[in-house]
């Protein structure tokens, strides 16, 4: 389990002793210095937004080394905040094992307010439900019984990754208990190449997670233009130009300083998904004379049920934004049971409804499942879908924009600290998705490409890996071993991915 935060209290206190409007007497002096003695101690044992961070904990004699070194920093703080006679200052010092090692900044003038397990599962469920979640009954088509197979699979591992990425954040100290050490994705790869390149492993992570969030923000605004131009057929405007119109709606996100924030959108957006399933769902029950379990397919092409293997695994992803969520979490001891739930749902919808769908057009099933609605059917369920698709997008540009603004002010530049030059940075990100929107060209090949490699690596390949490195040594023999089988599923459906991606791009251009 993991530790309690007790942020909302500390809080409070640390409002009180910080406010240059109360006047102090020498009795509420004493007893608000005791106040900020005792904040410190607790905010030093807790972990506060995953601020706490080491790059190795590898190293027993390093690890105990600076356990120590931070206590005792701790007790130089106590004693100077004592002694001192000037106004009260609360400030939590984090001691962290590397000397040289800069925190990245957050984003200025964002207030930090914590989100309860319910706010998280309401992202993750945006996340692994996902507007490609009508792509499934398309994907039975192609792999039968299999395929109902995989989507129960795919669920249990990509919510065992989950955790096992959420557990490389954290170490255990002299007295066994478990301490969050690491605040991010990128922390977790330092770590890990620590002794080979210090830097590197968190550069390739950061560009492969921020290549990976601007392709699905890129994608929602090409998806929205697309559902526009089929929704008003008879409006004589251009795909593109429906783009920059649904566009126009995103550029309020540039505004978005907290991660609560997208948790109330992600909200939305998730109870818009459950309308869309619930129309679709209501058609196909009133189609119940024409279903029939003949339609599966008993043998299957390979190049197709591979296709269908990359439909239904990486419509589970969510590793990208677990860190960050975890560590803005109120109670983080709730993670675990929170990916369990949602990872449970998500698979009961999505066999349900995949299942029904395809057994009420079998064959005739088409790659998008709203294309198979009668007309009057359509339009509606495509505006629903394209106010799911705006809906999802400020999840992966809020995370997104969080990395980029923390690499570029690294280096704690006051001029890099600004309020306008986080709005830039936003901004900037947003036009960028417009303009790639724009102006690649079969976009959604490239996406598939890149996706295999991207997303293969870090919801499979990059955690089980980690995992391995950091905790081999109190692993028992069988989480070795799906850790191994973890890894080597995700080679092998990266493969595959790039394989028929690269074979697509192939055919395309070949027509050209």
């Amino acid at each position: 389990m993991y530790p309690a935060d007790k942020r909302s209290e500390n809080e409070i206190l640390s409002t009180a002793v910080r406010s240059p409007w109360i006047k102090l007497d020498n009795s509420s002096l004493s007893m608000h210095r005791q106040i900020k003695s005792f904040c410190i101690q607790r905010e030093t044992r807790s972990l506060l937004l995953g601020i706490v961070r080491w790059d190795s904990c590898l190293d027993t004699d390093e690890e105990h080394l600076n356990f120590a070194r931070r206590d005792e920093l701790n007790r130089t703080h106590i004693e100077e905040g004592e002694e001192t006679d000037g106004p009260l200052n609360f400030e939590l010092d984090v001691c962290h094992q590397d000397p040289e090692h800069k925190s990245p900044a957050p984003l200025p003038c964002a207030q930090v307010k914590l989100i309860t397990s319910w706010e998280a599962g309401w992202n993750v469920t945006n996340a692994i439900q996902g507007i490609f979640v009508l792509g499934l009954p398309y994907a039975l088509l192609h792999s039968g019984y299999s395929g109902l197979f995989l989507i129960i699979l795919s669920a249990a591992l990509c919510c065992y990754t989950g955790k096992i990425l959420i557990a490389c954040l954290y170490e255990e100290n002299e007295d066994g208990q478990l301490i969050r050490v690491r605040d991010t994705y990128e922390d977790i790869a330092n770590a890990c190449c620590k002794k080979l390149a210090p830097r590197l492993g968190g550069v390739l992570v950061n560009v492969t997670q921020v290549m990976e969030l601007i392709m699905t923000c890129v994608l929602y605004v090409v998806v929205s233009g697309n559902l526009l131009s089929h929704s008003f057929p008879y409006i004589p405007v251009t795909e593109k130009t429906w783009s920059v119109i649904a566009f126009a709606t995103l550029l309020p996100c540039v505004f978005i300083k907290t991660l609560k924030i997208v948790s109330k959108l992600s909200q939305l957006c998730s109870l818009v998904h459950f309308i869309i399933i619930l129309v679709v769902m209501t058609y196909c029950v009133t189609q119940i004379h024409q279903w029939s379990w003949a339609k599966f397919r008993l043998s299957i092409e390979f190049e197709d049920f591979l296709v269908s293997v990359g439909v239904i695994i990486f419509s589970y992803t969510s590793q990208i934004f677990l860190p960050t969520l975890e560590g803005n979490m109120k109670r983080p001891e709730e993670f675990r049971c929170m990916l369990d739930w949602t990872h449970f749902f998500a698979c009961v919808s999505k066999t349900t409804f995949a299942l029904t769908a395809f057994l009420t057009w079998g064959e005739e099933t088409k790659e998008v499942i709203t294309d198979n609605l009668p007309s009057f059917l359509q339009t509606l369920v495509n505006l629903c879908l394209l106010t799911k698709a705006l809906l999802s997008y400020p999840l992966p540009f809020f995370a997104a924009t969080e990395t980029v603004y923390a690499c570029i002010s690294r280096g704690n530049c006051s001029n890099y600290r600004s309020p306008l030059f986080a709005l830039g940075v936003r901004g900037s990100f947003l036009l960028l998705t417009l303009l790639m929107a724009m102006f690649i060209p079969h976009f959604a090949l490239l996406m598939g490409l890149t996706g295999s490699v991207t997303g293969a690596a870090m919801t499979f390949l990059l955690p089980s890996l980690f995992h391995l490195k950091l905790k081999w040594k109190k692993l028992s023999l069988l989480e070795k071993c799906a850790d191994i089988f973890v890894f080597i599923l995700g080679f092998l459906c990266s493969l595959a991915g790039i394989v028929c991606s690269i074979k697509g791009l192939l055919e395309v251009f070949g027509r050209v």
